[in-house]
């Protein structure tokens, strides 16, 4: 008897040991569980709240001078969409794009000068234009721009912004990201292979290409400051001409969607980019691009 007991003793202690450790087991499963739960139910109410506004991925990014290798930015070039074995046609950086580099600065814009890019219109209306270009020229100088956008404006009408201003010397000013809604625009429309195009965002004021447009202006040239009624001037500088190209050159925005304010005004009163080489500035930016077809 007194032999047996012992070993009735270690069957006893095997028996709560294993007992012990499938306890532990499911406790640790049921904390692992309610981890993983807890941390996806956020994410999916980020993607809630942020479902009426839309990013545009394919706007030319906005860089400062000391980010972004040449291998980065052909990354950032094509579409996060592209799967394996599946083809697709998109805009390749070419060495003359590599081997040219504006200088860059960076300026913020009052927010009540931009706003959201949306994926419905007022009237909840889903809608999914492709991006477009808008090229424009200030009215003046670089900083007397800058300091308009900077000036806070309660009213609608007069609220204005780009999302970069390319200077005489040919510097990129970014102002607004690219994923938000520059005031670029008022009454406007687009007319391409789709037809004709353009978006009411906000009741008070009439439809735009603000949803989809990204607004880049040339710096105008001095002999033109301050001037409305001038039918042309001393044209842009070969360096605004080289930054406009490189800048447009990073965007899967087709040449058929590069446009300008005056083509796009549905008044009429537009003129800007006045005095622009159309030709030299395909021409510039085709050597800073090409459209390749990639598996």
């Amino acid at each position: 008897m007194s032999a047996i007991l012992p070993i009735l003793t270690n069957m006893r202690f095997r028996d709560w040991g294993t007992r012990i450790i499938l306890i532990f087991l499911m406790l640790a499963t049921l904390i692992v569980a309610l981890f993983i739960g807890g941390a996806r139910q956020p994410h999916n109410q980020t993607i809630a709240s942020n479902s009426a506004v839309k990013a545009g991925s394919q706007y030319p990014p906005a860089q400062l001078q000391s980010a972004i290798t040449t291998q980065e930015q052909k990354r950032n070039l094509i579409p996060s969409t592209i799967k394996i074995n599946k083809i697709n046609p998109v805009y390749i950086t070419t060495r003359a794009f590599a081997n040219y580099r504006p200088n860059f600065a960076q300026a913020k814009v009052d927010p009540s000068n931009y706003g959201d890019r949306y994926i419905a219109d007022v009237n909840g209306v889903i809608f999914n234009h492709q991006p477009i270009i808008v090229i424009h020229e200030t009215s003046n100088s670089t900083s007397s721009a800058i300091n308009f956008f900077q000036t806070h404006h309660d009213d609608e009408n007069v609220q204005a912004s780009y999302h970069a201003i390319i200077t005489l010397e040919g510097n990129v000013v970014y102002l607004v990201p690219p994923e938000k809604r520059a005031f670029g625009a008022g009454n406007s429309v687009f007319k391409g292979a789709n037809g004709v195009e353009t978006v009411q965002t906000n009741p008070n004021l009439p439809p735009s290409v603000n949803n989809f447009a990204y607004h880049v202006s040339l710096e105008t040239p001095p002999d033109a400051w301050g001037k409305n009624d001038i039918q042309e001037h001393t044209g842009y500088t070969e360096a605004q001409y080289n930054s406009l190209a490189w800048l447009i050159a990073q965007s899967q925005v087709p040449d058929d969607r590069i446009t300008t304010h005056k083509a796009v005004d549905v008044a009429g009163r537009k003129v800007d980019p006045l005095s622009f080489d159309g030709e030299k500035f395909l021409n510039k930016l085709h050597s800073f691009r090409q459209l390749r077809t990639l598996n």
